[in-house]
């Protein structure tokens, strides 16, 4: 079974752009690549089971194993030292990534209070947008009586459009709900 948002994007999406954008062939449409799921935990210095919850917690909201992430270096100032895990992030790909962001746009955002929709300066010139999300417990995957802390997350959409006005247009289409 193909997801959803995959065969919105062959059927309606790829031909909408191409219009939009006077494209001469369907291979120069952007596409979505891969959507990256982050959480860094300052607190995971102190306590190493944040870091374990964060890993469970992303893995039940993605529906695939999340990986901790480890600092680069040390700083003395943060008792932080080269190697400890500090975060916790997924790269979903293929069928999990249209899975994922059909969940996102249907039924997480609006769980957002007084939702007006998501910011358009997050893109970074390259066709990439990332917005951050401040609590975890809008996902439905989240039992909120099992949560110790409420921490947020940055979902950052990589796309193959060489501008970001295209990304947009792309984006739109999904369905992200952007502000006017």
């Amino acid at each position: 079974m193909t997801p959803r948002f995959k065969t919105k994007y062959r059927e309606e999406i790829i031909a909408q752009l191409k219009e939009e954008f006077n494209y001469s062939n369907i291979m120069m449409v952007p596409k979505l690549e891969k959507i990256v799921v982050s959480q860094g935990i300052g607190a995971a210095v102190a306590d190493k089971k944040l870091v374990d919850q964060a890993i469970a917690e992303m893995t039940m909201i993605t529906g695939q194993k999340a990986v901790a992430t480890k600092s680069k270096k040390d700083v003395s100032n943060f008792k932080l030292r080269k190697g400890m895990p500090i975060g916790a992030r997924v790269t979903l790909r293929g069928d999990q990534m249209y899975e994922f962001l059909d969940r996102l746009v249907s039924a997480s955002l609006p769980r957002i209070r007084d939702f007006q929709g998501i910011k358009a300066s997050g893109f970074d010139g390259r066709g990439n947008y990332t917005f951050g999300v401040t609590e975890q417990i809008i996902f439905p995957e989240i039992d909120i009586d099992k949560v110790n802390r409420i921490s947020g997350m940055d979902i950052t959409f990589v796309t193959s459009a060489p501008t970001d006005k295209e990304a947009k247009a792309l984006l739109t289409a999904f369905g992200l709900p952007f502000k006017k």
